[in-house]
Formats: C-alpha cells, structure tokens, sequence
C-alpha cells in the first residue's frame, strides 16, 4: 500500500527522458508523504487545448509545488494571461502516488466510484494473461474524470513543473509537430509527396500520397477511414467521430484488421453476398472448433502451412492449395508450423456478420454461441 504508483497517458510524447526521471525522482518524497503529485509542463504558448495547473506563488521550479486550483481549457483572452502570469502551467496529466493515498482519496471524495470499482473488480474473470472486469458492474459507474473526481477535490496536492520534450499528441496538429519538416514545411509519416506545397502533413498507412498546390493540409490516410482537413480544424475531428457515431457507423467501434488470442483477420472486400478477408494465424495456434448457420468459405493458403479440420476430416495444406467450407460444416483451422500461416478466405453466403459462429470447442475459453 505504500509503493508508489506512476500512472501516465499512453499516447504522449517524452523526448527528453532524463529531464523527467529527474521530476518523478523530485517529486516522490512528496509522493511518499502522502500527497497526490501531479507534473505540469511550462507553457510555450497560449494553448486553449489545454487544461492548466495553477501554482501558488513564491516558489521556484525545484520539487514539487502547491497548487491553488485546476483550470479547464480555457479561451485565448484567457490562455495568454495565464501566459503573462507565470504561476499557470499545462496540465501534463501525470500522477504520482502511493496506492494508500490514492484510495484514501477515493473513499473521501469519491466512494460511489471506488465501490463500483471493486464490485468490477470481485466479479472479473480471466481471459488468457488478461484480467475481465465485470461489464455490468462497471457499466454502472459514473463517467467521471480523475481531475473531477479526484484532484479538483483533494486537499493534499503537489506539482513538479517540468520541460522534458512533452507532446500529449492530442491532435494531429501535435503529432505534425513532432515530425522533421522539409524547408516547405511539410512533413510525412508514410509515403508521402509534395509539389508546389506548403506547412502540410500526411500520415499513410500503405497508399502512396500526393498533394499538389495545397497549405495548411493535414491528410490522414488509414485502412479504416480517410481524412483531409486544414490544420486550423484539426481539434474538431470529435465533431466527425460523433456524426459516425450517430450513424452507428462500424468503424467507429472496429478497426479493418481485428486482433483475436490465434492472431488477426483484416477485411479485404465486401458486397452483396460476399466478403474477402485476409487472415494470419500464428504458430502454434488454432481457431475455434465451429461452424455457420449463414454462410460458406472458400480458404487459400498465400503462405506457411494450414491444418484444416471438416466434419472430422483433417487435411494439411501448404501455399497455394485451397479448400471449401460446405455451409454448417464443423471446421476448425489451425497452425502446425513454425511460421505465421496467411490466408485468403472468401465468403459467400445470406448473412455474414462475424456473429454467424456456433464454437464447439475453444482453447481460449470463449462463448460456445
């Protein structure tokens, strides 16, 4: 209970990595004296995407600080007094704490959270190295950040200003930034060209990508989704998100490539009556011993070897060769080599949701239905 905990975003930036083990190392006495200690980061400019910690006054940047109060993303009027200040800094959301202390917290400030949790908690189940909690109970929890819920509450707070090459990449404005420019000011993550263009970024999952007279561009080119935008309106992209999400669009929710305990499957193809998926299954490993109500598949390995199971029937295939899945055939596939095995499957069938699957047998524990 009185180790302390570390708990960071997953999608920041850190290019300095001795200037922070430097602030976390400043700031865990403090930590182990009880207190919640948070990491703010000295702004640069005005930024209104922001949240900001602000620090009482008198202090210098050495240790951990006071902090009078957390100031939400503020206008640009508002952004640059905090600039002129000194006493305002970004808020880097980065914690440091003891577990003892962090539940104390909780149980002051947000009980309701933290039994919700546990009831989450007691009622989890394993799934191969992952640990499920309870959807219902944690369902049931107020939607509520930590900032509300714990540190714009908490009495015992401490901030350790800090300069470590910090980019939360919130935006794609961010993730720009973070990339070498070219001396148009462009700059790719990708394949990406430029002619006759100006301050633009290109982010490519696999397409090559060309801009031709166009400033202030961002394009951002995935297996899901394509977007173009100036970078002026790179933090309204939620607004596209929640448009998707009133239209119950999938891929709002689903990615083309799918990650499952054997490996991935990626969609190729779809249209009336059909669909083209490539699959990988790894070595070792094996689907579901299973069979669809809706549908029939057509399976070509492209590489490695694929052991396949049909009504009891178990046939090796090596690259190039192929087989047929008759609809309500039991089949299973797996992997017996030492490479990753990639197929080609085409299905074709009245229905061909990913729920069309009766398992019967299941290494990974999963739903028979």
């Amino acid at each position: 209970m009185d180790g302390l905990v570390l708990l960071l975003p997953s999608d920041h930036l850190i290019t300095d990595e001795a200037a922070f083990l430097q602030a976390v190392n400043e700031g865990a006495p403090t930590a182990r004296a009880g207190a919640i200690v948070t990491f703010g980061i000295r702004p640069s400019e005005p930024n209104t995407g922001y949240g900001y910690v602000h620090l009482e006054s008198g202090g210098t940047d050495a240790g951990a600080r006071d902090v009078r109060a957390f100031v939400e993303k503020p206008d640009l009027a508002t952004a640059e007094s905090y600039l002129a200040d000194g006493n305002f800094i970004w808020n880097a959301g980065i914690f440091l704490f003891s577990a003892k202390a962090m539940l104390e917290a909780f149980e002051a400030h947000a009980p309701d959270v933290l039994t919700g949790a546990r009831a989450a908690l007691d009622a989890a189940s394993a799934d191969l190295d992952f640990l499920r909690l309870d959807a219902t109970a944690f369902a049931a929890i107020e939607n509520i950040s930590f900032d509300y819920a714990i540190m714009e509450r908490a009495r015992t707070i401490a901030c350790v200003p800090m300069d470590p090459g910090w980019s939360d990449l919130g935006s794609w404005t961010a993730i720009r930034d973070a990339f070498p420019k070219d001396e148009a000011g462009n700059s790719a993550l990708g394949d990406a060209r430029f002619f006759d263009s100006s301050n633009n970024f290109v982010y490519s999952d696999e397409a090559c990508v060309a801009l031709l007279g166009l400033d202030d561009v961002m394009v951002v080119n995935t297996r899901d989704a394509l977007l173009v935008a100036h970078k002026d309106k790179a933090q309204d992209v939620k607004k596209i998100v929640e448009q998707l999400e009133a239209e119950n669009r999938i891929e709002v929710v689903e990615h083309k490539r799918v990650y499952r305990p054997w490996g991935w499957y990626e969609g190729l193809s779809q249209g009336p009556r059909f669909q083209v998926k490539c699959i990988m299954v790894k070595p070792g490993a094996q689907l579901s011993l299973q069979s669809h109500v809706h549908r029939a598949e057509h399976w070509v390995v492209v590489n490695g070897t694929a052991e396949v199971t049909i009504d009891g029937e178990v046939t090796l295939l090596s690259e190039n060769q192929s087989t047929y899945i008759p609809l309500a055939a039991v089949h299973r596939l797996a992997n017996p080599g030492k490479i990753p095995t990639y197929m080609i499957e085409v299905q074709s069938g009245a229905y061909l949701g990913e729920d069309d699957i009766i398992r019967y047998e299941d290494v990974y524990g999963r739903d028979k239905a």
